[in-house]
């Protein structure tokens, strides 16, 4: 296993510090607030480790607060809200400097067999043939600001494969609001179906929001643009295995407001719909370019 991806999976781990609190550390990914990931994939962890290991999760629905702070540590204060005889609901809210930056519900179930149907899978190109995103940039790199250039040739915990990408990333032609992305665990995972989960979580925030820019031919580097996620749900069909290739595939039906909705689908590479996602995010332009 790669150092980066288990510094990623301590990161998800936590230190249990009391039967309902745990503390987690902050990555600095450059931009100078905490990534929206890590903080949903730490809260999915602190609310699964007060949950038996039987009751996988099945959704959770989350709202972020304030920005996080790279600098400091982030507490989960989990609330356990109902255990029932096939559902466990769980309420858990991260805070910094005393004050709540997120809070998610989260919702457990018992195992059951009952009826099945699915969405498609969509025809995509896959990504054994496809540039990773370090190759996909690099041609880039002198109009990227420096901590991008810098993560180009760093080792990512994460591959992520773009199936149907920008011509220009920097500055894209205007383009229908839909994206697919491949990803997945650079190296092989234990068999913890929790572990997955968490680090599908974490994964979900990757460009997403962003779909609902493409329309409008501006990127989250477009001066002036401001940037966030909002909210965020997800829902968990199957287990998942996310050291083998995942497709989250993404549309934005609407934005208004200097809001943007985004909704995404995720897909095992033989083609089994195993979670349904969704998040609004503020796409706020400040400064009007010519």
């Amino acid at each position: 296993m790669s150092n980066v991806l288990d510094e990623l999976i301590q990161l998800l781990a936590l230190e249990q510090i009391e039967q309902n609190l745990f503390r987690g550390q902050s990555q600095d990914l450059g931009w100078g607030t905490v990534y929206g990931g890590q903080v949903l994939g730490q809260a999915l962890s602190a609310a699964t480790q007060t949950v038996p290991p039987d009751r996988p999760v099945h959704s959770l629905h989350a709202h972020f607060l304030r920005p996080g702070d790279v600098s400091r540590p982030i507490l989960y204060d989990v609330d356990r809200i109902r255990d029932g005889s096939s559902f466990t609901t769980r309420r858990v809210v991260a805070i910094q400097k005393g004050e709540a930056i997120f809070h998610m519900a989260a919702s457990f179930q018992k195992r059951e067999e009952g009826f099945e149907h699915q969405d498609p899978m969509p025809d995509v190109a896959m990504p054994e043939g496809l540039p990773t995103e370090q190759q996909r940039l690099a041609g880039f790199a002198s109009r990227l600001p420096r901590f991008l250039r810098e993560r180009l040739t760093s080792e990512r915990p994460i591959e992520v494969r773009y199936a149907d990408p920008d011509a220009d990333p920097v500055l894209p032609a205007p383009r229908a609001p839909s994206r697919a992305i491949w990803m997945r665990a650079a190296h092989a995972l234990p068999d913890n179906p929790a572990l997955h989960a968490c680090l599908l979580a974490y994964a979900s925030d990757n460009g997403f929001v962003t779909t609902a820019l493409l329309p409008h031919g501006v990127t989250w580097l477009t001066p002036g643009m401001q940037v966030a996620s909002l909210d965020h749900a997800m829902w968990f069909h199957h287990d998942v295995r996310f050291d083998q290739w995942l497709l989250h595939s993404i549309d934005s039906p609407c934005s208004s407001g200097s809001r943007g909705l985004v909704r995404g689908r995720v897909f095992s590479q033989d083609g089994k719909l195993v979670a349904s996602t969704s998040q609004e995010g503020l796409i706020r332009q400040r400064v009007r370019q010519p």
